[in-house]
């Protein structure tokens, strides 16, 4: 061998060892797979979320029996934290420290989230996509690089609700009932941001309640007793559906605010009951599966067809499902544009790096989907809608 071929097969050598190592130091990536961890609410006072990864997971299951991405299976590990702050710590350190997942996807709650920020920053995990729309999560990028979430924040959705409230009810008298944590507090403080300087005066009563509290009669009572006929509530569904039937109970008759998080068909306004719920107006991103509107719809044909195949036990009239199917196909689009020498860091750069003309099937028209390293704000608005008994409809803009 002479010495020229000789180091040029050292090189070669070399640089396929760098290669593999570059591949050994990437945890939950090999050849043939991408193991991905997520905290799930499959109990607790958010179980109705656990759905949310029951469909993320069917959706995974077609891409893999598709052939996967890049010739890699996606295994989805999803592990109950019953939506508690220090149940959800445990077992995102178990998904990081045994299970050895390349990366987080969808870890679902604002206030799971918070407690677990700094520690898969400090790991330098990507939580792609996480399950809040809280503004700490976008305000914050460069403290926070590695958390990025995908839903419209939930501080735009309140400025919204507030700009609906001044074209519709100028002279409103509004009580306000918001879920004590940082999901209630920022609705409530977009709110503030839309009624600027009339806030205090359109305001007449505010007040709390915490996810252990059995009931919210008295507070609806009280906010009756303000003379309020705007109620705007900042809630989830559990408490949005107490909330419904004691209004309805008390012969009060306000225009009532939902936040989309409350104001789900199933279980809410089912639970509440969709009589009572009639005029409810939220905010929505997604089309409605059961609008008769939608049925010729490319993207609701597509998604109707992955229900009757790999998720036959879904209800359409539950929009969770709708929502872990697009986060799952978002998963997807950023796991395509990573390509095929994935790492923790080519999968976050596809995620702050997604194009303009981003499209998900499910998504309302008119919605912009994009990122930027600066802009950690995937999906730029919402729609608003008011229930009809039956479904909701799209309130003209």
């Amino acid at each position: 061998m002479t010495k020229g071929y000789r180091g040029a097969a050292l090189g070669a050598l070399w640089l396929g060892l760098s290669a593999m190592a570059a591949a050994a130091e990437t945890p939950g990536i090999t050849d043939t797979e991408i193991k991905i961890g997520q905290n799930a609410p499959f109990s607790g006072p958010a179980s109705v979320y656990g759905q949310i990864s029951t469909a993320e997971s069917d959706y995974f299951k077609m891409i893999n029996e598709q052939g996967g991405i890049n010739g890699r299976k996606i295994t989805l590990i999803a592990l109950d934290d019953g939506y508690s702050p220090p149940k959800t710590v445990e077992v995102v350190r178990r998904l990081i420290e045994q299970e050895q997942v390349a990366i987080l996807f969808q870890t679902i709650g604002t206030a799971p989230n918070t407690a677990i920020r700094k520690y898969v920053n400090q790991k330098k995990v990507p939580d792609i996509w996480l399950g809040s729309g809280a503004s700490e999560f976008v305000t914050n990028v460069k403290d926070f690089p590695w958390s990025i979430p995908f839903q419209p924040s939930y501080r735009l959705e309140g400025q919204m609700y507030a700009k609906f409230i001044l074209a519709t009810k100028p002279d409103a008298k509004i009580g306000v009932l918001y879920q004590n944590d940082d999901l209630g507090r920022d609705y409530v403080a977009g709110l503030k941001d839309g009624l600027g300087d009339k806030y205090d005066k359109m305001v007449v009563k505010s007040m709390s309640y915490e996810l252990t509290d059995p009931t919210i009669d008295s507070q609806i009572l009280d906010l009756k007793a303000s003379g309020a006929d705007v109620l705007f509530d900042a809630s989830t569904p559990k408490f949005s559906a107490m909330s419904i039937r004691k209004v309805a109970d008390v012969d009060w008759h306000p225009l009532h605010i939902i936040d989309s998080n409350g104001a789900l068909v199933k279980p809410a306004l089912t639970n509440a009951g969709l009589d009572k719920s009639v005029g409810v107006v939220t905010a929505q991103y997604l089309k409605d599966a059961t609008d008769p509107g939608w049925n010729d719809d490319a993207g609701m044909k597509e998604f109707q067809a992955w229900r009757a195949k790999y998720a036959p036990e879904s209800d359409p009239a539950n929009p969770v499902w709708a929502y872990g199917y697009t986060m799952a196909q978002a998963m997807v689009v950023v796991l395509k544009q990573a390509g095929k020498d994935l790492t923790r860091e080519s999968i976050m750069t596809a995620a702050t790096n997604l194009p303009k003309n981003t499209t998900l099937p499910m998504v309302l028209p008119g919605i912009e989907i994009s990122t930027t390293p600066d802009d950690y704000r995937a999906m730029k608005g919402v729609r608003l809608v008011r229930f009809d008994g039956t479904m909701y409809k799209l309130i003209p803009e």
